[in-house]
């Protein structure tokens, strides 16, 4: 790395220099220092400052060249320090160092000092162009900060990056963080020597620490040049960039590979719908592995690396990739996405858009299929005057983890993790896992399609299907309510309703789903139709499994199905059964507007005849108060 500070040191007026026929031991050491610093040797070049400093504390081109140093290399505390010292010793000298003290200023958060420095800078008279574009874009960066401070105060939020621990990290280089659901396996890359990078494995033990991290196992690390990976939230699947000779379409492309009980498949090419011959990377597949996020410097794009994302089909082919837009995309630099758990929380990095310097990290929500909210700035001091890296954010929408070379890092960049900030939370995000099933005894798992729709929009959240062993992960946003359902060819659909829009369940929920085959007198039960009290009208929210019965019989054009109701034993029975029928009939009212032919659908009102469970209580009056689809034909 080259010294950005010598050209300050270039200006420093040499009428310091001792008119004594030998040099003093504080000169001799500043002058051995100097050949050190040109060829990035910090550690030397810095001991033999500090003993310069040592004989003379008030040496102008020694206090200039210890503030210069520590700030090339981040350690702004002391750069401030020794800027001050400087400042003291000669104020009207140090009005051209008043740009990179500012910058010593902000490093440490002392933005409102920042500004006011590099406002004594601009006014130095005849400044240079350079000198004054570099002042102003300084300036811009101090008064977002200031203006962001002022709209988003940290009284109750401490930042506290812990460092992950001799089990995670080393002397070489650790990024790109990437958890499991249950945050019970970890993986990210590790820099090793020359191109090669490593991607390692870690698993949580049940006192919340992790093993000691280990070469991932299989194919995946044989080729020495990769990149950022991500693991699917299953655990199923890693997305990574790689550069592998012979498989790639140029630079960097992505590639899949799949678990396996030998350790991870050997690495697929994602295709042309995802690659170009120009560099992608920084995948982050979404929660239903049916959505890949990724950065690309494709000439397509607003900037130097724009964010794309491609979908997956249903015939397991990735669609075209297209751009974010403009409401994420800028004419800097985006990269390193990462599509949260909720399936709506975007975070990601930008040098585009207003910040503190450098690249800063930024959250955008999905506001629908295609489009975002205006990103929002992560804010100081999870942002700094540099460039910010990856970021993943748990589950639980509270603990974030990124890699730092904070002054504990066992070398280079370190994994931390620390506490979000509230205002730039996700949704905390619990999950349901089980295994589909046919419902005859003994039936092995069912490969079929799941989709959870949230039910105050009545938009379908997320979408997927079990593994071929009938094994099944869906993840579930808290503060919302949802219909789960399963469907697969040949058999009835089954719906679950998880109502998390009151209260956070704070435990996972772990869920067999039994499927009935399409057969004379099969029957479920719908979860979610649902009538006011002594009423028939259906609500609305009713809509999301009564689309799906319609497309139920859709798809099986023969079948016939009988609407049965079932109502608790609150009233006389002379109420209830006409008031069952009636719910019943109006299902087949929906049907029938919406395309389904009469002689298909039947309808039967049981009243409190046939409980399902004990009227004694209101959990199982809830249960009674049901409405049924039966096959009658087929």
């Amino acid at each position: 790395m080259r010294l950005r500070f010598l050209v300050i040191l270039l200006v420093s007026f040499v009428s310091q220099v001792c008119l004594a026929q030998s040099k003093s031991k504080a000169e001799k050491a500043y002058d051995e220092a100097i050949p050190f610093l040109e060829n990035g040797d910090y550690d030397n070049g810095l001991n033999l400052l500090l003993r310069s400093y040592k004989e003379d504390a008030k040496s102008w081109n020694t206090l200039t060249a210890l503030a210069n140093t520590y700030n090339e290399i981040k350690q702004y505390d002391s750069a401030v320090l020794f800027f001050g010292q400087a400042k003291i010793v000669d104020p009207k000298q140090f009005d051209y160092f008043n740009l990179n003290y500012s910058v010593s200023l902000a490093g440490i958060g002392k933005f409102a000092d920042a500004l006011q420095a590099v406002d004594n800078y601009l006014h130095i008279p005849n400044l240079s162009s350079r000198g004054k574009t570099a002042a102003e874009y300084r300036k811009k960066t101090y008064e977002f900060a200031l203006d962001y401070a002022s709209k988003h105060p940290n009284e109750n939020y401490t930042f506290a990056p812990v460092n992950m621990g001799d089990a995670i990290n080393s002397t070489f280089s650790e990024y790109y963080p990437s958890f499991t659901i249950d945050d019970s396996m970890f993986v990210y890359t590790r820099r090793g020597e020359g191109v090669r990078e490593d991607f390692m494995q870690s698993f949580k033990l049940s006192d919340g620490k992790y093993t000691t991290s280990v070469l991932m196992p299989g194919a995946v690390n044989e080729q020495p040049s990769k990149g950022a990976i991500n693991i699917s939230q299953d655990g199923q699947w890693v997305i990574f960039a790689g550069n592998f000779p012979g498989t790639g379409y140029g630079d960097f492309d992505l590639y899949i590979s799949h678990k396996t009980q030998d350790g991870w498949s050997d690495p697929v090419n994602m295709g042309r719908s995802v690659n170009t011959e120009y560099w992608e990377s920084s995948p982050s597949l979404s929660s239903d592995k049916r959505t890949l996020y990724f950065s690309s410097n494709r000439p397509s794009g607003f900037g130097g690396n724009d964010l794309y994302v491609s979908h997956l089909t249903a015939d397991g082919k990735w669609t075209k990739a297209v751009n974010l837009g403009r409401a994420v995309n800028t004419k800097g630099d985006e990269l390193a996405p990462l599509i949260h758990a909720d399936n709506e929380s975007l975070y990601f990095t930008s040098s585009g858009l207003p910040g503190y310097g450098g690249s800063d990290l930024f959250m955008t929500k999905r506001k629908g299929d295609t489009s975002w909210s205006v990103p929002q700035n992560l804010g100081y001091p999870i942002n700094t005057i540099d460039n910010e890296g990856s970021l993943f954010v748990a589950a639980d929408g509270v603990t974030a983890y990124y890699a730092s070379d904070r002054s504990d890092s066992r070398g280079d960049l370190d994994l931390y993790r620390f506490t979000l900030r509230p205002e730039v939370r996700p949704l905390k995000t619990l999950y349901v896992s089980g295994k589909i099933v046919d419902s005859s005894k003994n039936s092995p798992g069912l490969e079929a399609d799941f989709q959870l729709v949230d039910n105050g929009t009545q938009q379908m959240v997320s979408q997927s299907r079990s593994s071929n062993t009938g094994d099944y992960l869906v993840t579930l946003p808290a503060g919302k309510d949802y219909t789960f359902t399963v469907k697969k060819k040949g058999y009835l659909f089954q719906s679950e309703l998880f109502e998390l829009g009151k209260e956070k369940p704070q435990t996972t929920i772990h869920k067999n789903i039994t499927l009935k085959p399409i057969q004379l007198n099969a029957s479920i039960t719908l979860k979610n139709i649902l009538f006011n009290t002594n009423s028939y009208e259906l609500q609305p929210i009713s809509l999301i499994e009564l689309n799906t019965v319609l497309q139920l019989l859709r798809d099986n054009p023969s079948l016939r199905l009988r609407i049965n109701g079932h109502t608790d034993n609150k009233g006389t029975q002379a109420i209830n059964q006409p008031l069952s029928a009636n719910r019943a009939k109006s299902v087949v009212d929906f049907l029938v507007k919406n395309g389904i032919a009469k002689d298909r659908l039947e309808w039967k009102g049981f009243g409190d005849n046939q409980p399902v469970a004990s009227n004694e209580t209101e959990d199982g009056r809830a249960l009674n108060r049901r409405t049924e689809i039966e096959v009658i034909g087929i």
